[in-house]
């Protein structure tokens, strides 16, 4: 593992959507619901310094885009932005680092962009190979009539996080049904609409801290919805107010040893970076299936899935910053650089 020590002449820079910020400016709850909170921001920012790292608070996109236009630049951009419109949302701030030759933390542009779009990134990874349910994406509410799956289907928007737009009514039954729910969220959310084959096994999130061949897993956690989960699905209600409403365990069967598998191979065949988190749920034969893949997961400690499974599976908050940072570093050099500086 890398000496701590070599961090101390690194400036950082901490790029993060507040979303008390965003809230002000006129932004919904629910057009901010992937923003961070001010403890989260704190949290990280606190891990940053106290691994030696000279953290500079930059903020949101367009408090980078300033401060880059005014000549400023640092050693490394810890990127957690979610953006606010559009498929690359996630993919702006990677994409200036790349423009200015920084190095940023997580997965690049071309990743974030993929990956916030769930139909494209099933794409991919059926092709190489990953297990993943059959789907179709909607465009428009007549291509319902096409879709050629079997009922139930389960319906969500194709690029949106935290759960946004998964509800009771996004399992469908019939096809008039589907026809509701698609122009719902067409009508809401302005996007397209995933459509898949509904998955009636267990579901599980998968932990990953590392870069292509030195990724690996930390854990599989399952997610078992009580009876109390807002609609019975685990969507944005359920997931902003958990407790008494969802039980996460760490999983360590046969079954969840394969989510772990078919994790890493996605993980890999998406070309992600540093740390993240997938998702899985079984068909009624228990074979795992991709949902998503989280490349920019909540750092929340309290109530991101990625640090909740983190503690499950018995490392804090800090273990896994490190993780995240010793991938992000070795990956780029920086060990080796600031070595040569020294």
């Amino acid at each position: 593992m890398p000496d701590g020590g070599i961090a101390r002449s690194l400036r950082v820079g901490f790029t993060y959507d507040l979303r008390e910020a965003w809230l002000a400016e006129g932004l919904s709850e629910e057009q901010t619901a992937e923003f961070d909170s001010e403890g989260t921001i704190d949290a990280i920012g606190g891990h940053l310094a106290a691994r030696g790292f000279a953290v500079e608070r930059i903020g949101h996109h367009r408090a980078l885009v300033a401060r880059l236009a005014a000549g400023e630049r640092w050693d490394l951009v810890f990127n957690i932005c979610e953006g606010l419109a559009g498929f690359g949302r996630e993919a702006l701030v990677p994409a200036l680092c790349e423009a200015y030759g920084i190095p940023c933390a997580f997965s690049d542009s071309l990743v974030l962009a993929l990956a916030l779009h769930k139909g494209h990134t099933k794409r991919v990874v059926r092709d190489a190979g990953v297990p993943t349910a059959p789907f179709a994406v909607v465009e428009h509410p007549r291509d319902v009539a096409s879709i050629d799956l079997p009922f139930p289907v389960f319906a969500k928007p194709v690029a949106e996080g935290t759960g946004k737009g998964v509800e009771r009514a996004s399992r469908c039954t019939s096809r008039a049904a589907l026809a509701r729910t698609c122009r719902d969220l067409l009508a809401r959310f302005h996007q397209p609409v995933l459509v898949e084959t509904y998955l009636s096994g267990r579901e599980f999130t998968v932990g990953i801290v590392g870069t292509g061949a030195e990724a690996r897993a930390i854990a599989a956690m399952e997610v078992r919805l009580k009876a109390t989960a807002h609609g019975g699905v685990y969507g944005l209600e359920t997931k902003e107010d958990w407790h008494g409403r969802v039980d996460y365990a760490i999983a360590t069967d046969t079954a969840a040893r394969a989510a772990e598998a078919v994790a890493l191979a996605a993980w890999r065949a998406l070309g992600c970076r540093d740390g993240g988190r997938i998702d899985l749920r079984c068909d009624a034969s228990g074979t795992p299936q991709f949902l998503e893949v989280n490349p920019l997961a909540g750092l929340n400690p309290a109530h991101s899935d990625l640090p909740i499974l983190a503690r499950l599976a018995g490392y804090d908050f800090a273990w896994l910053m490190d993780r995240i940072l010793d991938s992000a570093l070795a990956r780029t050099g920086l060990w080796q650089r600031t070595r040569e500086a020294a």
